[in-house]
């Protein structure tokens, strides 16, 4: 229904000769409970004229889900005397904690390289900036080791035919949100191409949020970080006491 209120308000309020886009989400909010698993997120939506018939020409579509950005540290790990240490690090300014992207064909035969850069169509076009100064091979070697790690725990993903689209009207991908998801507002932003150019967008929005006692002490830290900090360094010194405690008896 929801669906079918926005095409229609679409198709009355808008005079454009563009295409336009109407993307909807199967869900829009994400509880994350105890024992959550993950989920399955479907992206779907039509692409058609103002008028609300089908859109002349071919199209390709392709759907990014991120999630909430922030500063990220990497670190790399080297082997010295047999043992794994910290050795060199940089920081990236904003780094989406989640990020997805599903197309119709692969990015590189839809776009070329600097419209990828633009709308950061594809996991080597992210645009992660460094904080401070830094060699750009340097950067480069850091950034491809961030997206393989967020790879490897499915919090980076890539489909290049993720996307099925039916008589050029009707548009369906499938995202996947391992167990591991971060928690904030997601953006699903939906591109519509056509011969190398993005003609239009639209955007959705995903909550992925805790509830339950997971929700309650997260919302406990969120809003009493002091009394949050002092009941953890409470809790670890009295288990850290009964232990010694324990032993003390064997």
């Amino acid at each position: 229904m929801r669906f079918l209120v926005a095409l229609l308000a679409l198709v009355l309020l808008t005079g454009a000769r563009d295409p336009i886009l109407v993307p909807e989400i199967s869900q829009h909010e994400v509880e994350v409970r105890q024992g959550f698993t993950g989920t399955e997120l479907l992206l779907f939506g039509a692409i058609l004229n103002p008028e609300g018939t089908r859109a002349g020409g071919d199209y390709d579509i392709a759907v990014v889900l991120k999630g909430p950005t922030e500063s990220v540290l990497v670190r790399e790990k080297r082997k010295f005397a047999g043992l794994w240490i910290n050795a060199d690090s940089t920081g990236f300014r904003s780094a989406p904690l989640f990020y997805a992207v599903a197309s119709s064909r692969p990015i590189d035969q839809i776009v070329d390289e600097k419209t990828a850069a633009i709308y950061e169509l594809g996991l080597p076009s992210l645009q992660l900036s460094p904080i401070g100064e830094i060699d750009s091979k340097e950067q480069a070697r850091f950034a491809s080791g961030l997206v393989d790690l967020n790879r490897r725990g499915q919090l980076y993903q890539e489909q290049d035919k993720g996307v099925k689209l039916s008589e050029q009207v009707l548009y369906q991908a499938r995202i996947k949100l391992p167990s591991s998801v971060p928690t904030g507002m997601y953006t699903a932003e939906t591109f519509a191409i056509q011969k190398g150019r993005v003609v239009t967008s639209a955007i959705s929005r995903v909550e992925v949020r805790k509830i339950g006692m997971e929700g309650a002490i997260v919302r406990f830290a969120d809003q009493q970080s002091f009394w949050y900090g002092l009941l953890a360094v409470s809790v670890s010194i009295l288990m850290g006491w009964i232990a010694g405690r324990l032993f003390a008896l064997v």
